[in-house]
């Protein structure tokens, strides 16, 4: 991309404003914990990977704020930041993955001085940052195997650099599969109500060169049934220990009409995203929005007045739905709790790669 989705500049963390894009390319500055909270809650940012990394830079922004108490008083400002930055959104388990690395940073510093432990902080996460560009990456590498030479590809909500700290899963597989010299065009879902699709991967697609057709998410299964789409490859906020996944809103129709056509339906995720605490999608936590997402958007308003709405933000795709998880370990084909969990053996790690 040729914009950075976040990025640190003069002491600040600056959050490109997905909330206007494609219209106008501004960036919100960050210089605390609360500040990273409310651009999370606002969607300012969004996107389980970048939700995550900017989660660490507010843990750091707070630490230098902080840098100058007594060791009591820094410990006690750290924990109230990394609270509050945790209850910012619910189901998107990288904030937490996130939150729980930078705490094993800031307990391995135990008895240091406030200000080292600040910049030892800061250190954490721009590798948070690095690491998560180098998981996409790897995740591309490994993706574009199953994306064949002239593939039209069906991508839901946005999964792409906007969504990371760089290149993408799900459009990083598709990136990835055309750096390979594959052809590839993409069919992009709206994605109603708060429209990731048509405003941000539409966006990232054409800003990139790459062929992309948007479609209103209901037209979906009219394609697929009529065989114009080869393979669905969306990302994923959480990933159960047993496979289930749950992503943006949608995702489980898509999924539902993959295997009723016999389309291949990938899950592209860093192993950050697998929630091994959570047994199955049944205990994921859904976030409801507002309903004022649904009954307009921006300042326009297309429903009468005093109309309710419901506006949950994710579904769950069962792991029977989901023909391969692609993480920058392997691919895992018809994942299960014993697939997955070879993912994490350490000799798995010192491998590199497993197509299970």
């Amino acid at each position: 991309m040729k914009v950075e989705t976040l990025r640190w500049r003069d002491g600040r963390l600056e959050l490109i404003d997905q909330r206007i894009l494609p219209g106008r390319v501004e960036y919100v500055a960050c210089d605390s914990a609360a500040a990273v909270a409310s651009a999370i809650r606002s969607m300012v940012v969004r996107g389980a990977p970048a939700i995550g990394c900017a989660a660490a830079y507010g843990i750091a922004l707070e630490a230098r704020l902080l840098e100058r108490l007594p060791a009591a008083d820094f410990a006690a400002g750290l924990a109230r930041a990394r609270a509050g930055l945790a209850a910012s959104r619910p189901t998107a388990v990288n904030l937490a993955w996130s939150l729980a690395r930078m705490q094993r940073t800031l307990d391995a510093l135990r008895g240091s001085a406030p200000r080292d432990v600040a910049a030892r902080l800061l250190a954490e996460a721009h590798a948070v940052a690095a690491d998560d560009i180098a998981s996409n990456r790897a995740i591309g590498r490994f993706g574009a195997e199953l994306i064949a030479d002239g593939a039209r590809v069906l991508t839901h909500c946005n999964a792409g650099a906007l969504a990371t700290a760089g290149h993408g899963t799900a459009l990083g597989v598709i990136r990835s599969a055309i750096e390979a010299g594959k052809r590839v065009s993409v069919t992009a879902s709206e994605t109603r109500p708060f429209l990731q699709g048509a405003r941000l991967t539409a966006w990232e697609l054409a800003e990139d060169g790459i062929p992309v057709t948007l479609i209103a998410d209901v037209m979906a299964g009219h394609l697929i049934s009529r065989g114009e789409i080869d393979a669905i490859v969306v990302g994923a906020d959480r990933v159960a220990a047993n496979g289930d996944v749950a992503n943006k809103v949608g995702t489980y129709t898509l999924a539902v009409l993959a295997d009723r056509h016999r389309v291949p339906f990938y899950v592209a995720c860093p192993l950050s995203t697998i929630d091994r605490a959570t047994p199955t999608g049944a205990q994921i936590p859904i976030e409801e929005r507002g309903a004022e997402e649904v009954l307009g958007f921006g300042e326009l308003r297309w429903a009468p007045a005093g109309v309710s709405a419901r506006n949950a933000a994710f579904d769950v795709t069962p792991a029977a739905l989901v023909g391969a998880l692609i993480t920058e370990r392997g691919i895992v084909r018809q994942p299960d709790a014993e697939r997955i969990e070879h993912l994490f053996e350490p000799k798995q790690a010192s491998a590199g790669h497993r197509v299970a």
